[in-house]
């Protein structure tokens, strides 16, 4: 299966009983979201994976209605906005009611996310738009179709403008390794196996790497920090890359040769999501952090806390050592980010492989347009031990 932070996400949204969950069904072609009559059957944010050729893996994500009333449904339509973070196409669903004051106000914030929007005018079976809606679309240069879920009307026309709405560096192929190798050349992975380590099987930037790695015909060693020493000398010839994980860092510059390439998992990742300028940028300001400042921890992905988990207990450590500041550290996990953005000193942010580049690109420029330095994991970590310089250096050749 294709990771979820590779695949393009599409949000529905629009009022109560617009036709959102019917239109996922016919744009699918299968019945995998609820249908009913009644308002408000869908209560919380429902994603549904498919393959929308030739556009690729994509996930729907059917929202609650954001016209939903009391203080639950303003939790509901809080969860819609969370959603948007991280969509790469906002379907705005126009039903009966047509395009009001809910679905003008809701376009506004999506315009303000820089999301690509298709106005869908769902129903056209019970009702048409009228003219001055229309106008609405041309006069915004919104993009608008007019299709029936239940009827199947212009249901094919609506793929295909979804797949020009699709942003198109996220259409192009991404590179995460590839151009730092050629065919035949020889790279070590270092994979440390510690309580953190997910039981029998690799991470997911792991397993992309290796595979990646593969796909350009080149030859992988794998071996955990306690054996490289040893690998290395077993090896003919060195090495023309060796990649590790950030929290083994320092060991492996040590026991790696300083002619031959070493970067990390994680900053691989930062590059791969487009941001790697941004984040080493944000890096400079581990020298500037005072007693009392606050630094954000985000994690894209929720997991059960080690007693040496990464986020929570190594980083905050080792900036610590390193500042020697009493500082305060927050910890924000999966899809949840920080509305307070102002009052951290400094955001760090996991390598990103749970999340698509939209929403890590979003949570970037979010962080910049508060004045508030970003950088990730890996980049920290290297820079904490002191081996910023040479683990970036590979992408200035």
């Amino acid at each position: 299966m294709t990771p979820r932070g590779e695949r393009l996400i599409l949000a529905l949204v629009g009022r109560r009983n617009a036709g959102k969950s019917s239109l996922i069904n016919a744009l699918t072609g299968q019945e995998i979201a609820i249908v009913s009559d009644v308002p408000g059957t869908t209560t919380d944010p429902v994603d549904k994976h498919y393959e929308l050729l030739p556009l690729g893996p994509v996930t729907f994500y059917d929202t609650a209605g954001i016209d939903d009333t009391g203080e639950l449904g303003q939790m509901r339509i809080k969860a819609t906005r969370k959603v948007l973070y991280r969509t790469d196409i906002a379907l705005v669903v126009i039903g009966e009611q047509g395009l009001g004051t809910y679905e003008k106000d809701f376009i506004t914030q999506i315009q303000q996310l820089r999301i690509p929007i298709l106005i869908i005018f769902n129903k056209s079976d019970i009702r048409k738009p009228e003219e001055d809606e229309i106008r609405y679309c041309s006069d915004n240069g919104i993009q608008y179709i007019i299709v029936s879920a239940m009827n199947g009307d212009n249901i094919r026309e609506c793929k295909e403008l979804l797949m020009k709405l699709a942003p198109e560096d996220l259409m192009k192929e991404k590179v995460l390794v590839g151009d730092l190798v050629k065919a035949g050349d020889r790279v070590v992975l270092v994979v440390p196996i510690d309580l953190a380590a997910p039981k029998g099987r690799l991470i997911l930037p792991q397993v992309q790497v290796i595979r990646e790695l593969l796909d350009n015909d080149v030859i992988v060693t794998i071996a955990k920090e306690r054996e490289l020493e040893a690998g290395l000398e077993s090896l003919k010839e060195k090495p023309d890359l060796v990649i590790t994980d950030s929290q083994v860092v320092l060991k492996v510059a040590g026991d790696v040769p300083e002619d031959v390439k070493l970067t990390t998992f994680s900053i691989l990742f930062a590059r791969y999501k487009g941001e790697l300028d941004a984040l080493l940028k944000g890096s400079s300001m581990l020298d500037k952090l005072k007693d009392g400042d606050k630094v954000l921890i985000a994690e894209a992905c929720s997991h059960h806390v080690q007693s040496d988990d990464i986020g929570r207990v190594k980083i905050p450590r080792w900036i610590s050592q390193y500042t020697g500041k009493d500082l305060i550290y927050e910890v924000y996990a999966g899809h949840d980010f920080p509305d307070n953005l102002e009052e951290y000193a400094l955001a760090i942010h996991c390598g990103g492989c749970m999340i698509n580049q939209m929403e890590m690109g979003r949570r970037i420029i979010e962080c910049e347009r508060r004045n508030v330095p970003i950088t990730n994991y890996g980049l920290a970590i290297s820079k904490l031990q002191g081996v910023l310089d040479r683990v970036t250096r590979v992408f200035k050749a």
